[in-house]
């Protein structure tokens, strides 16, 4: 089964329009996709609220219910730049909106995790976190007046950007390690990992840690179990 994987590609941001990946999203069953995996952050920033969507959300959601009405699993890892989209009016466009996805793809057993949090040490980061995506502040983004909460949002988005910049530039590598040696011995061959926008790899004990290409750099597909794993 070919399984086709989606990392950051942040439209609206430095992704840009939301077109070139519907072009490729509606090539995958042709290419002999039959699993979608997103791992996370989309979009700039999505909120699981009617109120907040754009013309490109709404694309990009029909075309998932597209896939799926093809035979296209899709499976959505929420990123750091995902609120409150599980249980939302978009919840219907996946298989499955989890925290990690495990998949086989030729002969080797992966697990996917959008990969943001995994460093302790980085207190302000994971405290910011826990509290923009609390039942509090969706109580705020989905209660309070839609234009309040829109600045509320966009506030919130910027504060991310500042807060995530220590965490960005300088990887984790450590904590990576440790986090990927714990996971590898629950049996798996990779671990996956999204959030760090650049591609690098470490071998773990018998196993391998691989940090995925951001889309928005180069607008690629990550593809396992198909000998050409590039589109």
């Amino acid at each position: 089964m070919a399984v086709a994987v989606i990392a950051d590609a942040h439209l609206g941001g430095p992704g840009g329009a939301v077109e070139p990946l519907l072009e490729q999203l509606a090539g995958l069953p042709a290419a002999g996709c039959r699993r979608l995996v997103l791992l996370g952050d989309m979009f700039q920033v999505w909120v699981g609220d009617p109120r907040f969507e754009t013309p490109e959300i709404a694309a990009f959601v029909a075309s998932l219910r597209e896939l799926r009405r093809g035979g296209v699993r899709v499976d959505y890892i929420e990123g750091n730049r995902d609120f409150f989209l599980a249980g939302s009016v978009y919840a219907d466009a996946f298989d499955a909106l989890v925290p990690e996805v495990a998949f086989e793809a030729g002969g080797e057993r992966y697990l996917a995790v959008h990969g943001d949090g995994l460093d302790a040490s980085d207190r302000q980061y994971r405290f910011w976190r826990a509290v923009s995506k609390s039942g509090l502040s969706r109580a705020v983004a989905t209660h309070f007046p839609a234009a309040l909460a829109r600045r509320m949002i966009h506030r919130a988005e910027r504060r991310l950007a500042e807060t995530n910049f220590k965490h960005k530039i300088r990887v984790p590598e450590r904590a990576i390690l440790e986090y990927a040696e714990r996971r590898l011995a629950e049996g798996y061959d990779a671990l996956l990992l999204g959030h760090y926008h650049d591609p690098a790899s470490w071998r773990v004990g018998g196993g391998e840690v691989r940090l995925l290409e951001a889309w928005f750099h180069q607008r690629r597909i990550h593809w396992f179990g198909r000998e050409d794993r590039r589109a």
